[in-house]
């Protein structure tokens, strides 16, 4: 991995986690391709939520950082299997939410995106 890629890549998914903490969708809409989507497992049963669906979620919910909620994130594991692809895992939270992601993100036009998000919850009283 070259330092300029590892760089960009983290700086793609810090743009993320900031983004998900203020609930700007604008910084979101920047760093998720559009074609992309969300997976996750609830009850046993797999959820697509394509980006633009769970955009629209976002801009209705009030955001981590208005609501004076403590801001928990990391990035934890940064893979990049080729010249244009790499897998991120990261820790963040909306307490009492609390998520582990796996991002797989692309090099497009020279700029690294999120192709796509699978995603685990645990809710703690």
């Amino acid at each position: 991995m070259s330092t300029d890629d590892r760089k960009a890549i983290e700086q793609t998914v810090q743009t993320y986690l900031d983004a998900l903490y203020e609930g700007d969708v604008d910084k979101l809409t920047a760093v998720f391709h559009d074609t992309s989507a969300l997976t996750y497992v609830q009850d046993g049963k797999l959820t697509v939520w394509p980006r633009d669906e769970w955009l629209k979620a976002m801009r209705e919910r009030g955001s981590p950082k208005s609501k004076g909620l403590v801001r928990d994130d990391a990035i934890l594991l940064v893979d990049q299997s080729g010249p244009d692809t790499a897998f991120v895992k990261v820790k963040c939270q909306i307490p009492p939410r609390y998520f582990t992601d796996y991002l797989n993100l692309v090099k497009v036009d020279g700029r690294w995106v999120v192709a796509q998000k699978i995603f685990a919850t645990v809710v703690k009283p």
